[in-house]
């Protein structure tokens, strides 16, 4: 393993590297649209995600334990704020999907967040967009909203779970800016990314699992449990490709372009929802869901 995280050391800022990065982050696109199906499913969001976690924790434990160095003393710092991040990034989704479908939701968060993280990375990491790339940020951004928008319009919930629905949307999306921009920062800190990433999915997945136990046993009706634990192991196996797969991306390459393709997740949830969760899709929204790749497309060739 040791082999392998300095050869990706060395080819982070070459072209090589920015080559392994675009397949990193559209894979990590890829599986976060079913990670996100997964925790908006037939089960409680909160105990989707607790089930998720504590598999997490379970699968990462020995690989942080064992199989890679021990964090130095500013990785570990790095780490603590890391479990605050991602602890309220967690909160504010599930309290969106218990409020609105997931059709509306996951644009809504996806399309907020390469915005801000652009603007991050910039004024972070002094990556910055040429006018092409914007044209594509612009295109990918506003196709995941218009998405939402399309979405929203045929939406018969109670009008006040909506709008609250999308205000914790929204908040998400932000956190999403800020957890990509921190992770970044987290994971090229750090001497080897793979002791980043497993002690970061080691750490970051004890709380929601606590919480998840709370809720359950004060559920008059609690579900099943073994049907939702083989849930959860699946969605800790698609959480280590999904954000372990865009962090080693922003390692590589600039944080940005990592960003934006990451979000044609958006794409691929459409996809799920219409063959997996049988909701709908129009020509509306294949239009849409081509101008998200589309804009996907210009930001990495205007690069």
């Amino acid at each position: 393993m040791n082999n392998l995280a300095d050869w990706l050391v060395s080819i982070a800022g070459t072209p090589e590297g920015a080559r392994l990065a675009t397949i990193l982050a559209l894979v990590s696109a890829v599986a976060h649209a079913f990670f996100g199906a997964l925790q908006k499913g037939r089960y409680d969001p909160w105990l989707s995600r607790g089930a998720i976690d504590a598999w997490l924790a379970v699968i990462s434990a020995p690989v942080a334990l064992f199989l890679v160095p021990w964090p130095n003393a500013a990785t570990a710092l790095v780490l603590v704020g890391a479990i605050v991040v991602h602890f309220a990034y967690k909160v504010t989704m599930a309290l969106a999907y218990e409020k609105a479908a997931y059709t509306v939701v996951y644009p809504v968060v996806r399309g907020t967040g390469p915005l801000v993280t652009v603007f991050a990375a910039s004024l972070f990491f002094g990556e910055h967009f040429s006018a092409v790339q914007w044209v594509g940020v612009a295109c990918l951004s506003g196709g995941i909203l218009l998405l939402a928008l399309r979405n929203l319009s045929e939406e018969v919930i109670d009008l006040a779970s909506l709008k609250t629905g999308l205000l914790w949307a929204l908040v998400c999306g932000m956190l999403v800016a800020l957890y990509t921009t921190y992770d970044a920062y987290g994971i090229r800190q750090s001497p080897d990314p793979f002791t980043f990433l497993a002690w970061f999915f080691f750490v970051t997945a004890i709380d929601m699992p606590i919480l998840a136990v709370w809720r359950y046993r004060r559920m008059e009706n609690p579900p099943v449990l073994r049907p939702l634990m083989w849930r959860g192991l699946a969605g800790a196996l698609i959480a280590w490709v999904s954000f372990g797969g865009v962090m080693m991306a922003t390692r590589l390459d600039k944080v940005g372009e990592a960003a934006v393709l990451r979000e044609t997740s958006t794409v691929f949830a459409a996809l799920i929802g219409w063959f997996i969760l049988g909701e709908k899709v129009g020509p509306r929204r294949l239009f849409l869901m081509a101008l998200v790749a589309l804009g996907a497309v210009i930001v990495e060739m205007g690069g």
